[in-house]
C-alpha cells in the first residue's frame, strides 16, 4: 500500500508540475528562437540562440531527473559537445548550439507542451472525480435539495429520483474514479514522458550504474532501483 501511495504521488506530482514547467519552457524557448532567428542575419541573433539553447538544456536536465523517478530506472544523459581547447571567445559563445542534442533540447521544449496539457487534464479529472465523489455524502443532499435540480443521471438511467439514490449514485461514481486513480495517473505520467524518452534520454549503459553516465547520481539511482 505504501508503494502504491508513493507511485500515485510521484505520477501526480510529475503531471501537475509538468504543465507549468512546459508552459515556461515553451514560452521562453519559442521567444528565444524567434528573436535569435530574427537577428541571425545581423549576427547578433546567434548569441541569443546560444543562450536559448543553454536555457533549453537546463529544462532538459530537470526533465531527465523527474523522468528517472517516474520510470523507476536510471535515465542516460546524452553527451553535449564541448568547445575545442583552442576555441576563441566567439566559438565558445556559440558552442551551446554545437551537436544534435542541443537542437533536440529545443525541440522538446516545443513539442512537450501538448503532452503535458493532456496528462494534466487526465490527472485533474480523476483526482477531482475521486475526491468529489467520495465526499459527496457530505454535501450531495444539499445539491439534491436545490430547486430545479432533478434526479440527474440516475433518473435518466431509470434508477430513481430520490435524494438517497442521487447521493449513492454519485458516491459510487467517485469510488470508481478512486479505484482507477492509480492506472489513470500512471497512464498520464507515461504519456507526458514520451517526448522526453524520445528526445532527451540516451540508451542506458550495459552497467546500470556506470559512473561515466550517471556521475554523482549513481547512489540515488541505485536506491530507486530497489523500490
Amino acid at each position: 500500500m505504501t508503494n502504491l501511495r508513493h507511485r500515485i504521488a510521484t505520477d501526480t506530482r510529475y503531471t501537475f508540475m509538468g504543465l507549468p514547467a512546459s508552459i515556461a519552457s515553451f514560452g521562453l524557448v519559442v521567444a528565444g528562437v524567434a528573436a535569435g532567428l530574427g537577428g541571425a542575419v545581423a549576427v547578433v541573433g546567434l548569441p541569443v540562440l546560444a543562450g536559448t539553447a543553454v536555457l533549453a538544456r537546463g529544462f532538459a536536465e530537470s526533465e531527465r531527473e523527474s523522468l528517472a523517478d517516474v520510470l523507476r530506472r536510471p535515465v542516460g544523459r546524452p553527451e553535449y559537445a564541448g568547445p575545442p581547447a583552442d576555441a576563441g571567445r566567439w566559438r565558445r559563445t556559440l558552442n551551446p548550439l554545437a551537436g544534435p542534442q542541443a537542437w533536440l533540447d529545443l525541440l522538446h521544449a516545443v513539442v512537450a507542451l501538448p503532452f503535458a496539457v493532456v496528462a494534466f487534464v487526465i490527472t485533474t479529472v480523476w483526482w477531482a472525480g475521486a475526491v468529489a465523489g467520495l465526499t459527496f455524502p457530505l454535501y450531495g443532499w444539499i445539491i439534491a435539495g436545490i430547486p430545479g435540480v432533478d434526479g440527474g443521471l440516475p433518473q435518466l438511467l431509470g434508477l430513481g429520483t430520490g435524494t438517497a439514490t442521487f447521493v449513492m449514485f454519485n458516491t459510487a461514481v467517485g469510488a470508481l474514479f478512486a479505484l482507477t486513480l492509480a492506472p489513470a495517473v500512471r497512464t498520464a505520467a507515461l504519456l507526458r514522458a514520451v517526448p522526453a524518452q524520445l528526445l532527451l534520454a540516451r540508451p542506458v549503459a550495459e552497467s546500470p550504474y556506470d559512473p561515466h553516465v550517471y556521475g554523482a547520481a549513481q547512489p540515488a539511482f541505485r536506491a530507486a532501483a530497489r523500490l
